[in-house]
Order: C-alpha cells, then sequence, then structure tokens
C-alpha cells in the first residue's frame, strides 16, 4: 500500500467535520496501543487536553490490555482522562485513535471503530488504512505532530498541559532530536511548545535520566549477553540480545523498563542493525528493531506482521529467542535498501 506524503485538505478538513459533529455532552473515545509509549500517550492525552479547551465533558483516554503507565510518564499532564480498558465507553459517539498503525495493536478495543465517527492520527509508513478518516503522514517525526495540527485547525490554541504531552511524544520519537527525522519543522513546533513555559531539563531528567536501581542492573546484565554478527545483512552487521520474563522478576522490574534497551545496543559501530528480543510470553517475544540506513526493518517487520518506519521497526515474534533472531536474519538479506 502506497501512502501521500501526508493527509490531503480533504482529509484535514473531514477530521475537523468529525470532531465538529459531536457534541460537548456526547462520549468522546481516545485509543493508543497496547503498551504505550511517549508519543502514543503524549498524542492521545495532548488531544484530550485540547478537546476540553473545546468544552467536551465526557472524553475518556485508554489502551488496551494491562492497565499500567510506565513509569516515566506518569506525572504526564492528562492522566486524569485515562481510564482501564473495560471502564472505557462502551458505545462512544466519537472515537479518535492515536499512533497505531494496525487494529491487531487495538487489541479488544478494536470493535470501538464501529462507532459512528472515527479519526485515526498515525505517522507510521506501514499504516494498513483503516477507520473512518485517516490522517497518516509518514513524513511526521511523531503522531504529536499530526494532533498538533488538528487541534490547529480546530482553533484550539497550546497550553502548558498540551504542549508537555506533545512535547515527550516529540522528543522520544526523535530520540531527543537525535534522530533522522529531526527536521527544521520539529524544532519549529518543538520551539511553538517550549514557548508555552514548559521546562524540557525537567521534562528529559524524568523521561530519559532517571529509573530505578534495579533496572540499571537488569540493564547491565542484558547487554552483557548482546552477540555481534558482523557477517548479518549483507555484511554490514547485526548485534543483538534478548531478555526474558526470569530477567525481569529476578531484577523485580516492570516490562517497560526494557523499552529503552535498543538505545545502548544500536550504538555498535560493528553493525547497522540492532535487535533486542524481550519475552512477552511462554513462547512469544517483543522484536525492537533499528537500522542505520542499510536496511528498510518495516518491510522485515511487515513480513511478520509487525511495522514501523524504515530505520525503526518492530514485531511479536514466537518461539525461541534464538529461532526469532534466526528469522530476522534470514529477512535481513531480503531487504537491504
Amino acid at each position: 500500500m502506497t501512502l501521500p506524503s501526508g493527509p490531503s485538505a480533504d482529509q484535514w478538513a473531514a477530521a475537523v467535520a468529525a470532531v465538529r459533529s459531536v457534541g460537548a455532552d456526547d462520549e468522546v473515545l481516545l485509543i493508543c496501543h497496547v503498551n504505550p509509549d511517549g508519543d502514543a500517550l503524549g498524542s492521545m492525552l495532548g488531544f484530550g487536553l485540547g478537546l476540553r479547551r473545546l468544552g467536551f465533558t465526557r472524553v475518556h483516554a485508554t489502551f488496551p490490555g494491562e492497565f499500567t503507565v510506565p513509569g516515566p510518564y506518569t506525572e504526564m499532564p492528562g492522566l486524569d482522562l485515562l481510564v482501564p480498558e473495560a471502564e472505557a465507553f462502551a458505545d462512544p459517539r466519537l472515537v479518535l485513535v492515536f499512533d497505531v498503525a494496525s487494529e491487531s495493536r487495538l487489541g479488544g478495543l478494536a470493535g470501538r471503530l464501529a462507532a459512528p465517527r472515527s479519526v485515526v492520527l498515525d505517522h507510521h509508513a506501514s499504516n494498513a488504512g483503516f477507520g473512518g478518516v485517516r490522517l497518516v503522514d509518514p513524513d511526521a517525526a511523531a503522531t504529536s505532530v499530526v494532533a498538533d495540527e488538528l487541534l490547529s485547525r480546530l482553533g484550539v490554541p497550546l497550553d502548558t498541559g498540551i504542549a508537555e504531552c506533545f512535547y515527550i511524544a516529540l522528543a522520544t520519537d526523535t530520540g531527543s532530536f537525535r534522530f533522522d527525522m529531526t527536521t527544521p519543522a520539529v524544532h519549529e513546533l518543538a520551539a511553538r511548545l517550549i514557548a508555552t513555559g514548559i521546562r524540557p531539563g525537567d521534562i528529559s531528567r524524568r523521561i530519559f535520566d532517571s529509573g530505578p536501581f534495579g533496572a540499571m542492573k537488569l540493564t547491565g546484565e542484558v547487554l552483557g549477553r548482546a552477540v555481534l554478527d558482523e557477517s548479518a545483512a549483507g555484511g554490514r552487521g547485526m548485534v543483538w540480545t534478548w531478555a526474558t520474563l526470569d530477567d525481569l522478576d529476578r531484577h523485580g522490574q516492570p516490562p517497560y523498563v526494557l523499552d529503552t534497551l535498543i538505545d545502548p545496543v544500536r550504538r555498535v559501530a560493528e553493525a547497522d542493525v540492532a535487535v533486542v528480543v524481550k519475552q512477552t510470553g511462554a513462547a512469544e517475544w517483543s522484536v525492537s528493531m533499528r537500522s542505520k540506513g542499510a536496511v528498510d526493518v518495516s518491510a522485515v517487520a511487515m513480513t511478520q506482521g509487525g511495522g514501523g518506519h524504515r530505520l525503526a521497526a518492530g514485531f511479536t515474534g514466537h518461539g525461541e529467542a534464538r529461532d526469532v533472531v534466526d528469522t530476522v536474519r534470514r529477512l535481513l538479506d531480503l531487504h537491504l535498501t
């Protein structure tokens, strides 16, 4: 499926009309993906706060699966909008979906797309094209870029709460403004967000530079077992490691502490591709992949039912960790750019 560079004027107009067609007292449900990251939560909660500024009084925000907000995001504005999946509006008049590339990432909430109005806001090139109105911009550095644009078209001015949510989303998905998607427009948006009075230093310390001692010990152990395969990816090299549920139990840590493990792994100079395989069930693994440019890892992920971007993607694998990595290694050679 080939996506345009961004939403058309008609799609923007349809999204604005969908929001304005709903009454202030009607039920509105915001949904992001399972195991939400900074962009998923930030874009969703920031938009939810914007709806409040428009006068909406019945707004729920939720995500599928275990209702746990990752530690770095427990002070994010708008958390009072969050409810567990089971308590989310069952028959909302409007559903807005954030940072979700395929309906499978909505779990048991996918049925809410049958609402009279639905709008999907996303920036994944692998987006499968679902929902009523689709605001999908593969060139956007984060879904918060799309959410900010829609709020602007709705006439909602930024305040510190909305800005902090969107800044967290933007900073996490650009790797603190280090990744290739960090364009002049990204810095212009960051400047507008900071101008509301938020404190980037405090936010960055909370999001990137703070964590429990057990998480540090766990990270050291998992990094210590990393494997470098210099012949993989057509000789560009692949470095990979894995973490098990036993590792989490032994160090007393929740699964979200593994989300940033890919960052130190991807720094290995001898490898274009970095892979982290994190156990989520008896024979189930969450696979995170990064590329420095030689391989389109989203193409690899999509063959396994996942998705993402050319330089960052993931999927769910099954079997033993080594089996999952062997599959990745084989597919890498088929998707060299």
